[in-house]
């Protein structure tokens, strides 16, 4: 088949809206370097008119944060009767839930840090001192805090003392009305995504070495700030246990054509479910590529691919 007209969403209004639209300009170029004829356009309130009377071979979704990675995108996409590459809206909103998700890969056999949800209502009704004083208590210290949805690592902060917890909610809370406490788990954190052409595969690794042990959203998306080994410095054994956890945090969430799984691999060689993201970045510094790189894979023809499986 060929492709006459992709669209390619990118952009929205999550937190996350500059870093989906360098990845949406990215996976435009690639294609565009195919010399298939791309439209990247915006998920603003002119979308659903310019997909209804324009409509597209397939719509390629790079939306990051609430709505691009919750399923409501593709919820409508679905209601147009276009395809669409990436997962289905159920799929996506118990991966965009961690605790959910975590709750599915633990079921499927996966290792996961042990954690509580709290949402804010929770947190203030039944008072923040006894309520933190209880968490520390069952799951000691440190702690790792995040909001229960999102990604970039907005909001999200280690804790290594109890007087510090207070402070890592309020700014959890700022992106998302709920937060998971996690027991940190000290060791290699590591990204492995999946394409998945009727068989889910895992790329190779990617190892994150962060300035100062934090790859918070600076990290993550300031090129040079962060230093980046692929295929991950991990014995084959360890790397082979890492891969077969992305497939099976992919396929036991019923994910489909691509993934990211957030792993950490502690002292011990265990591996460690973080979470999935069903929309991965594409920019310059974002992982996904790296590891199609280091497959010897070409992005380009790779993202022609995803497009064709849906077209």
């Amino acid at each position: 088949m060929e492709l006459g007209h992709v669209v390619v969403l990118a952009g929205g209004l999550s937190y996350e809206r500059e870093v989906s639209l360098r990845s949406g300009r990215r996976v435009a170029d690639a294609l565009r370097s195919l010399d298939i004829p791309v439209e990247l356009r915006d998920a603003d309130a002119g979308l659903l008119d310019a997909l209804a009377r324009d409509r597209p071979d397939v719509v390629f979704p790079v939306l990051h944060g609430a709505a691009g990675e919750d399923g409501a995108v593709r919820g409508v996409l679905d209601l147009l009767e276009l395809p669409y590459v990436g997962a289905r809206p159920d799929a996506c909103r118990v991966a965009w839930d961690k605790p959910t998700a975590k709750a599915v890969v633990r079921r499927a056999g996966l290792a996961t840090p042990a954690s509580v949800a709290l949402p804010k209502e929770v947190f203030h009704d039944l008072g923040a001192a006894s309520v933190l004083d209880r968490v520390v208590d069952r799951l000691g210290l440190p702690l790792f805090v995040k909001p229960t949805s999102g990604g970039s690592a907005l909001g999200a902060s280690v804790v290594r003392a109890a007087a510090d917890l207070p402070a890592a909610m309020v700014g959890c809370f700022a992106y998302g009305d709920a937060a998971l406490i996690e027991q940190f788990v000290a060791g290699t954190e590591i990204a492995v995504s999946v394409l998945d052409f009727g068989k889910p595969e895992a790329l190779p690794a990617v190892e994150i070495v962060a300035p100062r042990g934090r790859y918070d959203y600076t990290a993550r998306y300031d090129a040079g700030d962060t230093a980046f080994v692929t295929p991950a410095r991990l014995s084959p054994e360890i790397a082979e246990r890492a891969a077969a956890a992305a497939v099976t945090a992919h396929t036991a969430l019923g994910l489909r054509d691509l993934s990211r799984t957030d792993l950490i691999v502690d002292g011990a060689g265990e591996v460690h479910f973080l979470e999935v993201n069903v929309a991965p970045g594409m920019t310059e510094t974002s992982l996904l590529p790296r590891a199609v790189e280091a497959a010897s894979r070409d992005l380009a023809t790779v993202c022609r691919d995803l497009l064709l499986q849906r077209a």
